[in-house]
């Protein structure tokens, strides 16, 4: 069995860390946003420990939210300037899908319906054909201000404000788009719930089986939920307290709480990674219900994470949290990535208790 390496991209961001996404049909390609107003591409170099800065992409504004399309030659982004894009990886060219009325915190692709979907502070989702990127995308207003978004096969999860979490039907939001007069559909929710998380959600990441999804939350916690609406799909959701610290005894004890900042499934084995306010990332067995393996202290709050297409990598991107001296805050020279290279079983769960 191989054992697992780690390693520190040069030439990374030089403000904090937006998001980290690896391309659907390439093991070594990886994606990078930032406050820095920039997307980074990188290479990684196989049976090295490197990656190369293949291109960076300049944004009117800082990118608060970055994925890849169709393959890992293009990127759709989401901008505080409200705009939503489409850049060709190529040659750089830069496309407006859509323009919302405040900034734009989340996209996602759907490979298998050819759809991009934007939340934005307006309360409201875009949902894009990209089959024909000149057509007008359906709005769906959004009852709360969307903090985090996900997609898995068939459904797409908006995490909002005041604990909301609608789950959408990609399938539904297909037909709709290849309707007459898209416009006019109307899009309901395929279902409504509340977070289990009592704190403000931070981050949603879907399973790659289609079965269900984990929240995060600031207060420390993660929830793991399934989407199956039967009485006995929904005893089986369960919520726990992780990224704590222990405070020192002089300082009056008890807990340090951290935010979750990031989640991300295991593309093979269905286990996801936590990343964390404390510095750390650690990795989940859902099914079992127990943390495997927590790894080393990064140097700064973990604000990114992300899989490869077939698990083999687990990019990091780490960058000054805002848990202290959010007035005076500047990550220059702090934001880091880090790419860990798996041992062949390093994420595999060990199955139910």
């Amino acid at each position: 069995m191989a054992p697992s390496t780690q390693f520190e991209v040069s030439q990374p961001p030089s403000d904090a860390i937006s998001a980290v996404i690896f391309a659907p049909d390439h093991t070594n390609r990886l994606l990078v946003s930032s406050w820095d107003r920039n997307i980074y591409l990188y290479e990684i170099a196989e049976g090295t420990e490197d990656a190369t800065l293949i291109n960076k992409f300049e944004h009117r504004a800082p990118v608060l939210d970055v994925c890849f399309g169709a393959n890992g030659n293009e990127a759709y982004t989401a901008s505080l300037d409200c705009s939503v894009k489409r850049i060709d990886l190529t040659t750089g060219e830069q496309t407006v899908l859509s323009t919302h009325e405040k900034p734009v915190r989340c996209v996602v692709y759907s490979p298998q319906h050819s759809m991009l979907i934007s939340a934005a502070w307006d309360h409201t989702l875009h949902v894009h054909n990209t089959s024909a990127p000149a057509s007008t995308p359906i709005t769906i207003s959004l009852p709360g201000k969307p903090h985090a978004l996900a997609a898995s096969p068939s459904k797409v999860v908006v995490a909002m404000t005041a604990r909301l979490v609608h789950i959408y039907d990609l399938p539904t939001l297909a037909t709709a788009l290849s309707s007459a007069d898209p416009a006019s559909v109307n899009i309901t929710p395929w279902q409504q719930r509340e977070s289990s998380l009592k704190f403000l959600t931070r981050a949603v990441a879907c399973m790659p089986n289609d079965a269900g999804y984990a929240t995060s939350s600031i207060e420390g916690r993660v929830a793991v939920e399934w989407f199956e609406d039967t009485a006995e799909s929904q005893a089986r959701k369960y919520a726990f307290k992780c990224h704590r610290q222990t405070a020192p005894e002089e300082e009056g004890g008890g807990d340090v709480v951290y935010p979750v900042n990031a989640l991300t499934f295991h593309p093979v084995y269905g286990t996801f990674a936590s990343g964390g306010g404390d510095g750390t990332v650690a990795l989940w067995d859902a099914e079992a219900k127990r943390r495997m393996r927590q790894y080393q202290k990064f140097p700064d709050s973990v604000a990114a994470l992300a899989f490869s297409n077939n698990g083999k990598y687990l990019a990091i991107g780490v960058c000054r949290g805002f848990e202290t001296d959010m007035e005076d805050f500047n990550s220059e020279g702090r934001t880091k990535v880090f790419i860990r290279e798996l041992g062949e079983t390093e994420a595999k769960g060990k199955g139910p208790k």
